[in-house]
């Protein structure tokens, strides 16, 4: 696939970082605010990159596009994030051409997610993709790559039993506390903040507790009473955070925030204290590990939860693999296409003069020629004649570029 996927001397990169090498605050120096996306964007634009994509969660931050070096992509990372380049270079992966279309392909399908089939990750990759478009940093390849890797993530999610049971770290949340604290229903519990994973934590909460009275505090109000609403909880102030802390028995944070909300100041009991922090940057300063009745657990703590739903997810992987494989196969026979198809068709042009020339020689010279089946076998062999060149075209090791050359020199054919 190599030769194909470089454009005008640049080659398909992808470079990032995720969960698996930098941890929580690393990960927050690399966040990419939506503001920043947009910066990126644009001074890609002026470089001349041809197509960029940004991903930026709370597990991975990642850039897919075309560039001459990868250091073009990570430079402007590093420059609009609070990460440094020495930061980067510890704890980075850079995928290049066929190596970086798989990875996508297993971000996109949930195989290098966190919790091993958490598709939420699919929606980013369309937010990404849906942005660059506006911005028209979106080439023909990028645009088939990302329909490909929504196809195989559809797939996967219909045929398989990959995102069976626990679906997301909010429901590891959920697991979690179900396991650790007793006669949850009568607990109370306080969310802090409307970040999507305490959302669907708390979704999952009162689906799974059937606690009828959680408290919802988040620094702007009417975010809170509109949540609250739709999952009936109470609201408090957040001026009165340090008094609701003192009652319960749960805290989740999930404020979204660049530094700590809480720290070990907020907390005003003997009582025992779970906080799960579910935020990226961490949201809760580890100072409150310092009190023998709190104890903390963060996103990252939670997402190596293994239970019978995970191996039976992990046994799931070689037919999610399959379809993945199927479908990168038509997205190479694609590429074939647009890379070979001129060379393919002026092949087949000129063997098919030369059959025409042939078969008039032979029917002035055979008594009773059979111009029909003459015609029908050399337009077989022909056809199987290009077929092995295409194939040969497709082998990635070889160097496709010559190849053409060769064959163009040899049939001295005229279209490219």
């Amino acid at each position: 696939m190599e030769p194909h996927l470089r454009a005008k001397g640049k080659h398909f990169y992808a470079i990032g970082l995720s969960y698996k090498k930098a941890d929580a605050e690393l990960r927050g120096h690399f966040s990419i605010t939506d503001e920043a996306k947009v910066n990126i964007l644009d001074e890609a634009k002026d470089e001349g990159i041809d197509s960029l994509i940004l991903i930026s969660t709370c597990n991975r931050t990642e850039l897919y596009g075309f560039a001459e070096h990868p250091f073009q992509l990570i430079k402007l990372l590093c420059e609009h994030t609070h990460g440094t380049v020495e930061e980067f270079e510890k704890v980075s992966y850079i995928y290049k051409n066929s190596i970086a279309v798989s990875h996508l392909f297993r971000v996109g399908t949930g195989l290098d997610s966190q919790i091993l089939g958490d598709f939420e990750i699919i929606s980013q990759i369309k937010n990404g993709f849906k942005q660059s478009k506006e911005k028209e940093m979106v080439n023909p390849f990028t645009e088939r790559l990302v329909n490909a890797v929504i196809q195989a993530s559809k797939r996967i999610k219909n045929e398989t039993e990959i995102s069976s049971g626990a679906t997301s770290v909010s429901f590891a949340a959920v697991q979690y506390i179900l396991a650790r604290v007793p006669y949850v229903s009568d607990k109370n519990l306080l969310l802090f903040g409307t970040g999507k994973i305490g959302r669907n934590t708390c979704e999952n909460l009162i689906k799974h507790t059937k606690n009828d009275h959680i408290t919802l505090i988040n620094r702007t109000k009417n975010k809170a009473e509109k949540i609250a609403g739709k999952f009936n909880l109470v609201v408090k102030d957040y001026a009165n955070i340090q008094s609701e802390i003192k009652k319960s028995d749960v805290l989740i944070v999930a404020t979204g925030a660049q530094k700590p909300t809480i720290s070990k100041q907020l907390i005003h009991s003997d009582e025992p204290l779970l906080i799960l922090d579910l935020s990226i940057p961490r949201n809760v300063a580890l100072d409150v590990k310092e009190l023998p009745n709190v104890t903390l657990v963060h996103l990252d703590d939670l997402s190596k939860m293994t239970d019978r739903t995970l191996k039976r997810r992990k046994s799931q992987i070689p037919k999610a693999e399959q379809i993945i494989e199927e479908i990168k196969e038509e997205f190479d026979a694609w590429l074939t296409t647009r890379k070979f198809a001129p060379t393919i068709k002026a092949l087949k042009n000129k063997l098919t003069v030369l059959k025409d020339a042939e078969i008039d020689l032979q029917r002035k010279k055979i008594v009773g020629f059979n111009e029909q089946h003459a015609d029908i076998i050399s337009d077989r062999i022909i056809q199987k004649i290009t077929n092995q060149f295409a194939h040969h075209l497709r082998n990635e090791n070889a160097s496709a570029d010559e190849s053409i050359e060769f064959i163009q020199k040899v049939f001295q054919l005229q279209n490219k």
